[in-house]
C-alpha cells in the first residue's frame, strides 16, 4: 500500500536528521574520513538491497528484486552547508531532501553527511522508503549503529549487518510457519468483531474514523515539505505525568493538544469539535526484528475543545485508556484489521484523489516512537539530537512524530509547505503548552536568573519561515 499509494505530491519514505557533537581533538577532516571510509564498505543488509521488482518491461509494486551490485556512492552523500551555516540552513536543506522521491531502479535509501553548521556540529538524515521499515524498526537499526560509550570508535551504520547473522531460512519458510496462526485468527475474526462493535459502538469505548472535523490540515497537498525540529527535557515531561497519574504519551498528546489548539485560533480556523489524533502503536514481538512493518494505529481525541490545560489532559488520557482497553482484547491480526479500517481512508485518497474531499477518518498523526534512554556516540561524536521525520498525504497536511534521546524528546514536524502556514510557530505553541500544562499540574520549576538569561542567549526565537534545532531547558 506504501508503494501503491506513492506520488510526486505523496512521498512515501520516513527519515530521521541527527545531530552530532564531535569528538575532542577531530579534525576538519573528520566528516570527510568517515565519508571515504563508508563509501568502500559492502555490508549492507538484506533490507537496504531491496526495490521494486521489474515486471513484463515496468516496475511492479507488488514484489521485492535485491540489489546484489549496491552503488553506494549514490546513497551515501556527503552535504555542505551555505554560509553562515545556521540550523536554519539545516533545516531548509532537510525540508527539500524530505520532499523528493526514492528512486524506484535502486534500493529505497540515501543517507547524507551534512557539515558546515556554525557550531562545529555535523548532521545525518537519512531516509527509507516507508514499505521496508516502520518508526519502531528504523528507530532499532539507527540505535544498532550507535554506542553508550564514547570511546567506541567502530564506525556502524544503520543499514550495515554489523555482524548481524543473516537468516538462513528459505525463501517463504516465516510465512509458511506461521500459517496456521494467521488460519486460527481469521477463524476467530468473526465472534471477535461483534465484540468488537459492541464494545467500541454501542458502549462508545472506542474513537472510530470519521467524527474529526474538517481542518485547515484536512486538503489536499503539494509534494513540498517543511519540517521543524525542537528538543525538551524529558524530566518536564515526567514531573507532569506523576502528578497527573497519567503516562507519557498522554502528556505529549495534550503537549501537542494545546499546541494545535493555540495554533488554529492563530489561524481563527479552530473548529468547535476536538481534533481526533491517530497514534500508531508497535504491534511487534521480537525485540531484535529489523525491517518490515508491524503497526496499529489507534484513534484518540485531543479535547482541542477545551480551554483548561488540566482538563485537557485528563480527556486525552481517558481517551487513550478505553481506546487502548478495547484494542488489547484483540489478537494481533485483527489489531492490524482494525489498524486498516482506522487508516484505510488515507490510503484509499491517495490512490484516488477525487477521496481528498470526503470527511477526514482522523485530522492528524502523532507518533511517539521510542528512543534510547542513554546517551549515544557515533565514532566518538555524541549524539546531540534525534529528530524523526514522517509523511503528509492528502487530507493529512501535518504529522508530528518525537522520540526520547537520553535526557531529551526530540519532536520532528513535516508538513505540507503550501497548505500548513508558519510551521515553526507550532514550536513556539508547544513550548507555551508544556508551560501551560507545568502550572496547572503545579510542576512549574523557576530557574535563577542567571540560567534563564543563558538559556534565552543559546534559543534565538525562530524567524518567520525558519526553525530551530536547540534544547529547551525554559520556557526561554
Amino acid at each position: 500500500m506504501f508503494l501503491l499509494g506513492e506520488s510526486r505530491e505523496h512521498p512515501m519514505h520516513v527519515a530521521g536528521l541527527q545531530v552530532f557533537e564531535p569528538p575532542e581533538g577531530a579534525g576538519p577532516d573528520y566528516i570527510r574520513d568517515i565519508y571515504q571510509d563508508l563509501v568502500v564498505r559492502d555490508d549492507v543488509s538484506r533490507t537496504f538491497r531491496k526495490h521494486p521488482a521489474e515486471l513484463m518491461g515496468g516496475i511492479a509494486n507488488l514484489t521485492w528484486a535485491i540489489d546484489r551490485d549496491l552503488d553506494l556512492e549514490y546513497h551515501l552523500r556527503r552535504s555542505a552547508l551555505p554560509a553562515p551555516g545556521r540550523v536554519r540552513e539545516l533545516l531548509e536543506l532537510t525540508s527539500r531532501l524530505h520532499g523528493t522521491l526514492l528512486d524506484r531502479h535502486r534500493p529505497l535509501w540515501e543517507s547524507h553527511l551534512v557539515e558546515g553548521l556554525n557550531d562545529g556540529r555535523f548532521a545525518v538524515y537519512t531516509k527509507i522508503h516507508h514499505a521496508l521499515v516502520d518508526g519502531v524498526s528504523a528507530m532499532r537499526m539507527m540505535r544498532r549503529a550507535l554506542s553508550i560509550d564514547p570511546q567506541d570508535h567502530e564506525l556502524r551504520v544503520p543499514w550495515g549487518t554489523n555482524d548481524r547473522p543473516s537468516s538462513k531460512s528459505k525463501p517463504g519458510a516465516s510465512w509458511l510457519s506461521e500459517l496456521p496462526k494467521v488460519v486460527e485468527s481469521i477463524v476467530g475474526l468473526g465472534p471477535s468483531a461483534v465484540n468488537l462493535v459492541r464494545d467500541g459502538l454501542l458502549e462508545q469505548q472506542l474513537t472510530l474514523p470519521f467524527g474529526a472535523p474538517r481542518t485547515i490540515f484536512n486538503v489536499p497537498i503539494g509534494g513540498a515539505r517543511r519540517c521543524a525540529a525542537q528538543s525538551w527535557p524529558m524530566q518536564r515531561v515526567m514531573a507532569i505525568k506523576q502528578a497527573a497519574g497519567v503516562t507519557v504519551n498522554d502528556v505529549v498528546l495534550a503537549m501537542c493538544a494545546g499546541a494545535l489548539r493555540a495554533y488554529l485560533i492563530e489561524q481563527n480556523a479552530l473548529p468547535d469539535k476536538p481534533l481526533i489524533a491517530m497514534v500508531p502503536v508497535s504491534l511487534r514481538d521480537d525485540v531484535n526484528s529489523s525491517g518490515g512493518n508491524q503497526v496499529g494505529a489507534l484513534l484518540a481525541s485531543l479535547a482541542t475543545d477545551l480551554s483548561d490545560p488540566e482538563k485537557r489532559l485528563a480527556n486525552v488520557s481517558a481517551s487513550m485508556r478505553r481506546n487502548k482497553e478495547v484494542f488489547a482484547q484483540l489478537p494481533k491480526l485483527q489489531q492490524m484489521a482494525l489498524s486498516a479500517f482506522n487508516v484505510s481512508p488515507l490510503l484509499l485518497s491517495a490512490l484516488s484523489p477525487a477521496l481528498g474531499s470526503a470527511v477526514p477518518p482522523f485530522n492528524l498523526a502523532i507518533s511517539n516512537v521510542p528512543g534510547s534512554r542513554e546517551p549515544l556516540y557515533w565514532n566518538g561524536a555524541r549524539l546531540d539530537g534525534n529528530y524523526p521525520f514522517s509523511i503528509a498525504l492528502d487530507g493529512q497536511a501535518l504529522n508530528i512524530t518525537l522520540s526520547n534521546n537520553a535526557e531529551n524528546l526530540d519532536f520532528g514536524l513535516v508538513g505540507c509547505r503550501r497548505s500548513v502556514p508558519s510551521l515553526q510557530r507550532l514550536l513556539v505553541h508547544l513550548d507555551e503548552s508544556l508551560a501551560d500544562l507545568e502550572r496547572a499540574m503545579g510542576t512549574a520549576v523557576k530557574k535563577p536568573a542567571a540560567v534563564k538569561k543563558a538559556a534565552v542567549k543559546k534559543v534565538a526565537a525562530p524567524r518567520r519561515g525558519t526553525t530551530a534545532v536547540t534544547k529547551r531547558s525554559g520556557r526561554g
